[in-house]
């Protein structure tokens, strides 16, 4: 076998020795595929991470949309021994039939409304509504108690923070209206309290408001409750839920009068109810409300150390004095409010002129 010997500067073959120029190829398409698989796994670990974190929000929303509420478990005359009729009453708006009770208070011509609060119904036991219910009786009011539609046994439906609440709210006060009602009171509870400011922005057949730890649905007060089960960033979970709400219950933050609701002066008198260490509704919301209130009736008491809607249970001699005293007040407040009406009425005649 003969021995090929390479002389000096003879060129190497290509076979022997690879340049720098051909390797170079594919080392970069073996960096480039690298680089598109880290970037899909980025992305797809960002993608899952923000789905499950709309997710939760889209969860939250519909909770708080569908809130679980007990059965009823009693009636008037089993609760207190009061004679009362089964009424079905369609809501303002007619969008659907309303159930609740009428309790008669024989020659009476004053009516008080329950509204109740978010996840109870129209007994809300913790409140508890029955012994209101009866004390009310006592001072010679009719009383109308219903359940709003995300607390009905037959024909549930979502809650909407008052959008659709405050129009069955409405059909109630036309129902104590149709019973022969000259001066109707609402009563409301938490979100029930909320509503009620929001019913009372649309109609002039309420004479007066006694309102219970006011939940009023608001991006602070939403994000507020939200934070006391989870701990989210404000930013972007508020964003989202605005998002979510009207596609799971097809109401927006934005269709609530929150605003409108916190700049009203009601031309009727209304007195908050608050614990200092309510942590579902800041009491700082019904300092607001009761500040901007000009009519002379009108008050808050506000309880250094009470909680959401157990005012009554934990005060109920000086919670009972203060609603007795407000109550009594209501006629002077109606012949106040009839006053204000006529002068005015002359001044704009006197204008006209």
């Amino acid at each position: 076998m003969d021995l090929v010997t390479r002389q000096p500067g003879t060129p190497v073959s290509p076979r022997s020795k690879r340049t720098p120029s051909e390797t170079q190829p594919k080392l970069s398409l073996r960096m480039i595929r690298f680089r598109h698989i880290v970037w899909a796994l980025l992305l797809s670990i960002f993608f899952f991470f923000a789905f499950c974190f709309i997710s939760l929000h889209g969860y939250i929303a519909w909770v708080l949309s569908n809130p679980t509420v007990a059965p009823l478990f009693s009636n008037p005359m089993l609760a207190k021994g009061l004679e009362y009729e089964d009424v079905t009453f369609p809501a303002m708006d007619g969008s659907r039939n309303v159930q609740g009770w009428y309790i008669p208070a024989e020659g009476s011509t004053k009516t008080i409304v329950f509204s109740h609060g978010y996840g109870a119904n129209r007994e809300e036991s913790w409140v508890p509504m029955y012994d209101l219910a009866h004390y009310a009786h006592k001072l010679n009011f009719n009383v109308v108690m219903f359940d709003y539609g995300f607390a009905s046994q037959t024909n549930k439906d979502i809650a909407t923070g008052g959008k659709k609440e405050s129009q069955q709210l409405l059909g109630a006060v036309q129902l104590a209206k149709q019973r022969g009602a000259q001066e109707i009171v609402v009563w409301g509870f938490s979100m029930g309290a909320g509503t009620a400011l929001q019913a009372g922005l649309r109609t002039g057949d309420i004479d007066a408001m006694i309102l219970d730890s006011t939940f009023l649905l608001e991006p602070d007060t939403l994000y507020h409750n939200i934070k006391q089960n989870i701990d989210l960033p404000r930013h972007p979970s508020l964003e989202i839920m605005e998002m979510l709400f009207p596609v799971l219950n097809g109401t927006g933050l934005d269709q609530i009068p929150y605003r409108k609701v916190k700049s009203e002066d009601y031309p009727f008198p209304i007195l908050f109810l608050h614990g200092t260490s309510d942590v579902k509704a800041p009491y700082a919301i019904a300092e607001e409300l009761a500040a901007g209130q000009t009519n002379p009736y009108s008050g808050s008491w506000i309880v250094k150390g009470s909680h959401h809607e157990l005012l009554f249970r934990e005060h109920p001699r000086e919670y009972l004095r203060r609603v007795s005293a407000f109550l009594g007040n209501v006629p002077l407040a109606k012949e106040y409010a009839a006053a204000q009406s006529k002068a005015e009425a002359a001044a704009d005649d006197s204008a006209g002129r």
